[in-house]
């Protein structure tokens, strides 16, 4: 029995490397291939949702303003009740590199019931930009720790524009300088990318969608289409959500970007808190997604490792085959983070890492904190959903 449990092992991740649409070559990026421009640029809106963003939101601003973009192109802060002086520095962001005209800074309202605070600031950001004379062909949705290469929204745009895609975003590329980032970080984009295969949320005929909220190019007439951001007003993981809100009127791309990056740091806690702030989420708070995804991930990524160590003969060998196999699918990203490639033997415990925040998620939201951002619960209780 061992023996033809180490073999399911080792099939299973011979499925996810060859029959899991590519996932782990990391090959959907937005600079493969260079496509030609529109003869007419489309003006865009960047709208940037800031709670208490002092840290970033300069660097953000800037680099958003700053963009060689041919066509118009505005800049919209919401500052969503920041107490660090976040709409302030945006202004003076613009101001000093003469944008200021350029840039709108708005006061978010109060948090309405039945809404994320994240959903609530960009729908006050997209109303605002729909409601000019000259509106927006496509709306950016971009988070305030992200920066910009000069041609990137260019580049961005020639893809949408050549797709044409309801939606284009990109997966920045994260910091990864700390020992927690660089324990952590890529193995968040690798499981990102196993759980949504990007080549899969590509095609028009597949259901998978998935976008990144780090940036995200969406078109406002196909926005409208869908009921506007009101759409999922309730979602934590509101960027899979537009995503597959927005891939029911058209397609979609997804890819991993190097000219989009994010500047925030992370130590442990932090990384903690992003997971289990969204994990039981993704799961749709059920008891039995939960149970079903820990064993899974039990059995893809520590059977084998548990297999090669104490298991002998041709279990013992098969799942080091499974370990290897692991290892090697994690090569692609690794090499995209610039890190040793023996982190891939790393991760069980990355994997067994993440179990343990999932689970953790799943408490939180029991004690009534889930959801949790900057001093907000976001997380629907059961009775309202």
């Amino acid at each position: 029995m061992v023996e033809v449990f180490a073999l399911f092992v080792l099939a299973l991740w011979l499925y996810l490397l060859t029959a899991r649409g590519a996932f782990w070559l990391a090959g959907q990026r937005d600079d493969r291939p260079e496509l030609p421009g529109p003869a007419v640029w489309p003006p865009l809106t960047a709208v940037i949702p800031a709670r208490d963003e002092a840290v970033t939101i300069a660097r953000c601003v800037r680099s958003v303003l700053g963009q060689d973009y041919p066509g118009k192109l505005d800049v919209i802060v919401i500052d969503d009740n920041s107490q660090d002086g976040t709409g302030t520095i945006a202004g003076e962001a613009a101001e000093a590199i003469g944008a200021r005209d350029r840039l709108v800074v708005l006061q978010g309202r109060p948090l309405p019931p039945g809404w994320t605070g994240k959903v609530w600031a960009l729908k006050q950001g997209v109303d605002f930009a729909l409601t000019q004379t000259r509106k927006p062909k496509y709306l950016v949705l971009t988070d305030a720790d992200i920066v910009y290469a000069p041609p990137a929204l260019r580049r961005i745009v020639s893809r949408a524009e050549n797709g044409p895609t309801v939606l284009t975003s990109v997966v920045a590329r994260l910091h990864c300088e700390s020992f927690a980032e660089r324990c952590l970080i890529p193995a968040f984009v690798f499981f990102f990318q196993m759980i949504y295969p990007f080549a899969w949320v590509n095609r028009r005929e597949r259901a998978t969608a998935a976008a990144a909220g780090h940036c995200m190019l969406v078109r406002s007439d196909a926005l409208a289409r869908i009921g506007g951001i009101e759409a999922i007003r309730g979602a934590l993981i509101d960027d899979c959500a537009l995503a597959k809100r927005l891939k029911t009127v058209g397609p979609i791309w997804l890819g991993l970007s190097t000219r989009v990056q994010s500047i925030r740091r992370d130590r442990f806690g932090s990384i903690r808190s992003m997971i289990t702030r969204s994990a039981y989420a993704e799961l749709r708070y059920s008891p039995l997604l939960l149970v079903a995804a820990i064993v899974a991930m039990a059995i893809a990524f520590l059977a084998g490792p548990l297999l090669a160590v104490f298991a002998s003969g041709t279990a013992a060998w098969f799942g080091l085959a499974a370990w290897c196999a692991m290892a090697i699918a994690f090569q692609p990203t690794l090499r995209l983070y610039d890190l040793n490639p023996l982190w891939g033997l790393a991760v069980p415990l990355i994997a067994l890492t993440y179990m343990i925040w999932t689970i953790e998620s799943a408490v939180q939201y029991a004690r009534g904190r889930g959801g949790a951002w900057k001093g907000r619960f976001q997380a629907a209780p059961r009775d309202a959903r």
